[in-house]
Formats: C-alpha cells, sequence, structure tokens
C-alpha cells in the first residue's frame, strides 16, 4: 500500500536491532498495562473548591499533556521544579486507564499523558495519542479517522 508508513523493522536492520525493537515494545506494552491498572496524581489547575475543576496540562509542539504523578514525591519533585514548591497542589487520584480512554476524548485535541514529568528519562514516561494507546478516534495518525492525516496532528 503506497503512502501508508509502515512501523515493523526497516528492511535494513540487523537481526539484533529487530529483537531490540521487539524486546523495547514489550516492555513498554508492559508498563502501559502497569499504568492503565494503577491510579495516579492528577493536578488539579482550578483549585481544591470543586468549582471549575480542571486537570493540569501543558500545550507542546501541537500536543496537549495532561500532568499526572505516581506518588505525591513526585508532584513535589514537578512542584519544585516549577518553582512552585511553596503553594498547595490539589489533586485527585485516576486510574490510568481513565485518563487515557475519558480524559484524553475529552480534551477536544490531540492529547497524551505525562507521568511523572520532572523525572525526565530517569522514570519519567510519555503515553502519547497514538493507536493502542488512547481511543482510535482521537489517535493522530489514524487512517479514516475524520479530521486525522497519516503521521500528523490535526
Amino acid at each position: 500500500m503506497s503512502g501508508v508508513p509502515t512501523f515493523g523493522p526497516a528492511p535494513s536492520m540487523s537481526v539484533a536491532d529487530a529483537a531490540r525493537l521487539a524486546a523495547s515494545r514489550r516492555e513498554f506494552a508492559v508498563l502501559l498495562g502497569e499504568f492503565r491498572r494503577t491510579a495516579v496524581l492528577v493536578p488539579l489547575a482550578g483549585g481544591a473548591d470543586g468549582d471549575g475543576e480542571q486537570v493540569l496540562t501543558a500545550d507542546l509542539n501541537g500536543l496537549r499533556w495532561i500532568f499526572a504523578f505516581s506518588d505525591e514525591a513526585a508532584l513535589a519533585r514537578f512542584a519544585l521544579a516549577r518553582g512552585e514548591g511553596g503553594r498547595e497542589w490539589p489533586y485527585r487520584r485516576v486510574l490510568g486507564a481513565r485518563l487515557l480512554d475519558v480524559a484524553v476524548p475529552l480534551a477536544g485535541v490531540p492529547c497524551g499523558v505525562a507521568l511523572d514529568a520532572a523525572d525526565g528519562g530517569e522514570g519519567g514516561v510519555l503515553f502519547p495519542p497514538v493507536r493502542g494507546i488512547v481511543p482510535d478516534a482521537v489517535a493522530v495518525g489514524v487512517v479514516g479517522v475524520p479530521g486525522q492525516d497519516v503521521g500528523g496532528v490535526r
């Protein structure tokens, strides 16, 4: 099929590289499954009073990211990294699956989840808005979904 990207090993990829790629995909699938089954902390942008309560997000390069944290220590590191360690950070506990399956579609724009954002490569994980992570209807780059481009962002 012309014009549709494939995501398997490149034809020139060595057997060792293909094995590493397959192992990385399996490792990510395990991580994704664990995230979906785990309650995470989601900081609120609207305050603790319950009126207009919204999750804390950031927009970067055409994608919205919902911030989520594995525990209060990870949220505290994020607050300190932002220079906002002295204020109260209200949050809700939300199942990872609920973030990916409900909150992401409600965003109305391409949206993923950033877990433990202050931890970077040492523990932080991005769950981007792609097929297999979020519902196909809101995944970027899905052929046949109105408003989507292959490999692009609406």
